[in-house]
Formats: C-alpha cells, structure tokens, sequence
C-alpha cells in the first residue's frame, strides 16, 4: 500500500465521526434528499452510509472526501488535513496550472443567472461560491441555494492563460457541463454561455445552450432566489445582466 492510500484511508475520531454524521444529516434535511440518492452520488454502498451515520462504523478520510465532493460543503470542522507542500499552491496543467495567489480575485459568492428553461419570461437564479480547495489544489465552484436541489453541482474551475476565459467545468458518470465566462468586470461580474441538458418529459434531454451572468452577490441589496418571475423587484436587474452578455459581445449566439 502506498503512503496516500494509508492517508485517505486514515479514521477520523469518534468526535470527529459525530461532526461529519451531523452535517451530513442537515445538509439531508435542508436539501430534502435521500440517504440513497447521497450514497449514488459519492459511489458509496447506502449500507455504509447508514453504518457511518448511524455511529456503527467511524468515517474514514476517503469516505468523507467522497461525500464532500457529493454534497459541496466541507464536512471535516475540525480536522486539519496536510497538503503536501509542493502541490498545494499550482493546480493541474489540465486546468491552466494556475497558483493560487494568481486566483484569489475569483474567490467570492455570486448569484447566478440564467433564462429558465421551463418558463421563457423568467429568470433561473442561485448561489455560487467559487473556492480554492486544497484537496485538489485548484479553485472550485459550489452550487446552492438552487430550487432544484437535485441539480445542485459542484465542479472544477480552469483559468487557461492563452484564451482568457474561465472554464466552469463538471464531468461526472462521462456527462459534462461547461459554461465559458469572461474575466471580471471592475464590477466583478462574469459573463457567458453555459452548455448543458434540459430535462424534459420523463428521461428526455435535450442539449441547450444559454447566457449565462455571474453577479457578486454584494453587488445587490437583497437578492431573488429561484424561479424569479416578470413581477419580482429583481427581475429588470437580473434582465439587463443577461442582456449585457449579449449587447457587449461577452458571448454570441449564431442562429441558422
């Protein structure tokens, strides 16, 4: 075995254990999803899940890692992990190879913004946080907030130097979703296009590309969250941000 495979598999303490199990059960229950759906999601067995929630079974490192990834939030309060000192601070080449001190500009909270698919005069927005994580050695990006919680992803983060753009990226089970912005504004906004799938009728999807708006979320007084319909306080704001990624040629979109 190699010295990693001893490191991730490491047990965390009873206290510890408490602390992940307990987070995990309020993310549960705020995200209002299943302890099988959790499992799928990490490629656990829900018999683990049940034996570490329950107390019957410490959580190893890789086990809590795992679910970090799954959910988006930091389970371990309380436990220092070392990086290594030599890949702590340069993320992979397949992501720019960027440092952090390079990157620390991006760090920050927006609310995201983009057409609805389900309702063409409305507005879909969320929370975003974008990271760096040590674990990985590369910034991150954090779903939340979202109505569809199921949809809430958690990604990695390129900053190439030669295209100038940011790639917002998530690959999972072979799927992938890229959404390509600009550097920030003064203002500290991004914008863009966001390349996924629609999900429609049963198992139906489709591919669908849209503007895509990165607003931090200081920049407003009390934002909407959701569906955000014609009639919100918000909705002509959150309109001119996804216009802007249009009028000022952030992104184009080629009809035929």
């Amino acid at each position: 075995m190699q010295p990693q495979d001893k490191f991730t598999d490491k047990q965390l303490s009873d206290e510890q254990s408490r602390e992940v199990a307990e987070t995990i059960r309020e993310e549960l229950a705020r995200r209002r999803i299943s302890r099988q759906a959790l499992a799928e999601q990490a490629k656990l067995s829900l018999s683990t899940l049940e034996k570490v929630l329950g107390g019957r079974r410490p959580f190893t490192l890789a086990t809590t890692v795992r679910l970090e990834q799954a959910l988006g939030v930091s389970l371990r309060k309380s436990l220092v992990v070392v990086t290594p000192p030599a890949a702590s601070d340069v993320a992979p080449d397949s992501l720019g190879s960027y440092a952090h001190r390079a990157v620390t500009w991006l760090e920050d909270v927006y609310i995201t913004l983009r057409p609805s698919f389900g309702d063409k005069n409305a507005i879909f927005a969320y929370r975003t946080e974008i990271v760096w994580e040590p674990k990985v050695c590369s910034l991150v990006f954090r779903e939340g907030e979202r109505t569809d919680a199921a949809y809430e992803h958690t990604g990695e983060v390129a900053v190439p130097h030669q295209s100038g753009f940011i790639y917002l990226v998530i690959i999972k089970h072979g799927q992938h979703r890229v959404i390509t912005v600009s550097r920030p504004t003064v203002a500290g906004e991004m914008y863009g296009i966001i390349s996924t799938l629609r999900a429609g009728p049963g198992s139906q999807l489709t591919p669908i590309a849209a503007p895509i708006a990165y607003v931090p979320a200081r920049n407003f007084a009390k934002p909407s969250l959701g569906r955000v319909a014609p009639d919100d306080a918000n909705h002509e704001l959150y309109q001119r941000h996804l216009r802007r990624t249009v009028e000022e040629s952030f992104a184009l979109f080629l009809s035929v």
